[in-house]
């Protein structure tokens, strides 16, 4: 039984996240070659104060893009 963990910033739609989780579902299923049904998806969702790329958040992240403009 595979288990998947997708972590990302909150703010996608359910019907986003049910298109991923299918087509996680479909990708994990073929290269592992077990039913579908065994498959399981976790999605963790984190708020933009939480979710760092490279010491800063998204917020940081986007102000020093805004300065290098």
């Amino acid at each position: 039984m595979p288990i998947i963990e997708m972590h990302m910033v909150e703010g996608r739609t359910h019907e986003q996240k049910s298109r991923v989780a299918a087509a996680v579902t479909a990708a994990v299923a073929e290269s592992l070659d077990c039913a579908p049904e065994t498959v399981r998806i976790l999605i963790t969702e984190h708020g933009s104060g939480e979710f760092y790329v490279g010491g800063m958040t998204l917020a940081q992240r986007a102000a020093k893009r805004e300065q290098a403009q």
